[in-house]
């Protein structure tokens, strides 16, 4: 389960209800008020379908599994780590020496590098397929983030839409002033729905699965830099020192522990 998007929806709902209580909006307009629901979220939905194919509005489903799990990631020193001892073999043995490691990678990506280089490609063929590979991820991953970027694009003008749909309704019967009064405070509920669900639920949405984007393609540069290091025959300090840099300060500190409990283990 991602906490965070567990604590940002649940700021999001109490931010609403509890500023509407402070300001002595009445709450009974927000929930007993199913046109404006509709308005929006049907609406929003509609919108959606419109803009893109069928084939990616498929996938929402798993869009919003992504945002409400933790991705399981490679531990960035783990991977340096693994890199490190297969450079070592290598220098040692050769790159056939890593043939029966293939197997045991779980990482499709990494994996089908590993039996590139095994194979005997040149360093430009592996480089070019493995960033090909890379960049379709990221398109992917693009296309998933924008159908949310656009949702919360629409939901705010459809919010407008249902305030108008509301004061039409409202202005139809003018003799009775009480009612008009709660009806215009109705109308407005489609308005405050279509800006809480575009800029609270949906664009916030989007940039979290670019984020978990980028870090996927942050740890398959990785992935590519290393495996071309290993073909290359570099040394296990060459490599740890090439892949470090995509480490944050607190990853480094990390890598630099094992590495000296590995010394020390040798000693």
């Amino acid at each position: 389960m991602n906490i965070s998007t567990i604590v940002g929806l649940v700021l999001g709902l109490v931010s609403l209800v509890v500023g509407m209580m402070l300001k002595g909006a009445p709450l009974v307009n927000l929930v007993n008020n199913p046109a404006a629901y509709v308005i929006i979220f049907v609406g929003t939905a509609g919108t959606v379908f419109m803009a893109f194919p069928m084939s990616e509005v498929k996938k929402i489903p798993k869009l919003f599994k992504l945002i409400f799990s933790e991705p399981k990631l490679i531990d960035r020193t783990q991977l340096i780590s693994t890199f490190m001892e297969w450079a070592g073999i290598t220098r040692r043995e050769g790159l056939l020496a890593l043939e029966p490691k293939v197997e045991e990678i779980d990482d499709a990506f990494l994996r089908s590098g590993m039996r590139m280089i095994i194979d005997g490609n040149d360093q430009e063929f592996v480089s070019d397929v493995l960033m090909e590979d890379i960049n379709a991820t990221e398109e992917r991953h693009r296309a998933g983030a924008l159908i949310f970027s656009q949702a919360g694009m629409y939901a705010p003008t459809l919010g407008v839409l249902g305030a108008v749909i509301g004061l039409i309704a409202a202005l139809a019967d003018l003799s009775d002033m009480e009612k008009l009064s709660h009806a215009i405070a109705a109308a407005f509920i489609a308005t405050l729905l279509g800006i809480f669900s575009g800029y609270v639920l949906w664009h916030p949405m989007a940039n979290k699965l670019k984020r978990m984007s980028k870090k996927e393609v942050e740890i398959k540069l990785m992935m590519v830099e290393g495996l071309l290091s290993i073909q290359s025959g570099v040394s296990t300090i060459a490599i740890s020192q090439k892949l470090s840099v995509f480490l944050t300060p607190t990853e480094r500190e990390k890598l630099s522990s094992k590495e000296a409990e590995s010394g020390e283990q040798k000693d």
